[in-house]
């Protein structure tokens, strides 16, 4: 089984906790996009989404899927999303296609966060993958420099601007052992949008796509 039929069969494994008539929490990358297919198999049966990217979005209407403003919902029940990395305690980087600001906001509405990845996602401690922080444009250089402090390598991520209209950089070099206490300690320097550790808010479910099939920890 190859690495693009893991990520197919943890999107469509996925399907099994969207309730009918809900909308859906619908996350950004290749394994979402598999569930977004997924999602298209069932769409009459879904009042629609809430998208985290601009990516899913279009992907999301391409299929006839109605996508909602997050603002005019008043409750998620589920939001599916993929990881970077995800360690044992469901504690993920997440940001590698630079959408983490509106997954962690999409995440928090969420009564249950569904995570899917391929076996390859999965790690002991986090901190290969480098850390990706969504940073406003004037404090990238003063970010960057309260980062160093920290042991971190950041490298600006160049030529791309996040759906907000920010930047990235990617933090290279960290073993992180305690994730919420990091993810709180980068969120509090001045000019972080957000970070993407997702450790306050991890996941509650995770289906991870095996050669032999989708295992699942959690809820």
């Amino acid at each position: 089984m190859t690495q693009d039929e893991m990520k197919k069969a943890a999107g469509w494994a996925a399907l099994e906790f969207v309730t009918p008539g809900s909308i859906v929490g619908v996350g950004t990358g290749s394994t979402v996009n598999h569930f977004i297919d997924a999602l298209g198999s069932i769409k009459d049966q879904i009042k629609g989404a809430v998208s985290s990217s601009e990516a899913s979005t279009a992907r999301l209407k391409d299929l006839g899927i109605p996508v909602f403003d997050l603002n005019d919902i008043s409750e998620l029940n589920v939001y599916v999303d993929g990881a970077d990395e995800i360690d044992g305690s469901m504690a993920m980087v997440k940001g590698g296609g630079a959408a983490l600001t509106r997954e962690k906001i999409v995440a928090a509405v969420a009564d249950k966060f569904v995570c899917i990845v391929d076996g390859t996602k999965t790690v002991e401690v986090l901190g290969t993958f480098p850390l990706p922080v969504e940073v406003i444009p004037m404090a990238r250089e003063y970010v960057a420099r309260e980062l160093r402090k920290l042991g971190g390598r950041p490298v600006y991520r160049d030529g791309v601007v996040t759906d907000n209209g920010n930047h990235i950089l990617d933090v290279h070099g960290l073993a992180i052992t305690e994730p919420k206490v990091l993810e709180t300690r980068i969120n509090a320097i001045v000019g972080v949008v957000t970070n993407g550790l997702f450790a306050e808010r991890g996941a509650d479910v995770l289906l991870i796509g095996t050669p032999d099939g989708v295992v699942r920890q959690g809820g």
